[in-house]
């Protein structure tokens, strides 16, 4: 199989490929640490490249993305697939499927990420003054702190703050 040949060389030392079979195989579309990472799992019929390839994403992997959003992956990959049928396509998909990794996963959540979008989107004009202002507030309240943490609330340093510790 000179498509399969062609795989091993490709992705040779990439950790995201995985060769399950001769005829199957995964990417991980993402770095592992990544919430919006995802793995495809391409499967070759006999028939293949002449019919499509059997694309999954039924990986335990997969298990925290919506099922709507497998299958409008799934949906775009197959549109890859008619464009491609009749020629080596899995190197296409799995490469089609990194570059559109975040066009992908837009709608899937992850916290960290919309947070940052809405403080960004929500920002007015007025936000910096009033973030100086608070700053100096909790600088000072930090100082006091730290002026409290050194002495006793009488502002005198607790007794034997500077003693020598003999005993050592």
């Amino acid at each position: 199989q000179m498509e399969l040949e062609a795989l091993r060389s490709i992705y040779e030392g990439d950790l995201c490929f995985r060769e399950l079979s001769p005829v199957s195989f995964q990417y991980r579309i993402g770095e592992s640490g990544d919430p919006k990472a995802f793995l495809i799992e391409v499967s070759w019929p006999e028939t293949y490249p002449q019919t499509a390839p059997v694309i999954s994403m039924d990986a335990f992997f997969n298990n925290t993305i919506s099922s709507a959003i497998k299958q409008s992956i799934l949906d775009k990959l197959m549109v890859e697939v008619e464009a491609n049928l009749g020629t080596a396509m899995t190197y296409t998909l799995f490469e089609y499927a990194k570059d559109n990794k975040e066009v992908f996963m837009e709608n899937q959540p992850v916290n960290t990420v919309t947070s940052v979008s809405n403080s960004i989107s929500t920002g007015t004009s007025d936000v910096p003054p009033s973030k100086k202002k608070e700053k100096k507030e909790q600088l000072s309240k930090t100082q006091k702190r730290k002026l409290a943490d050194k002495t006793d609330n009488k502002g005198e340093l607790p007794r034997g703050w500077n003693w020598v510790d003999v005993i050592k």
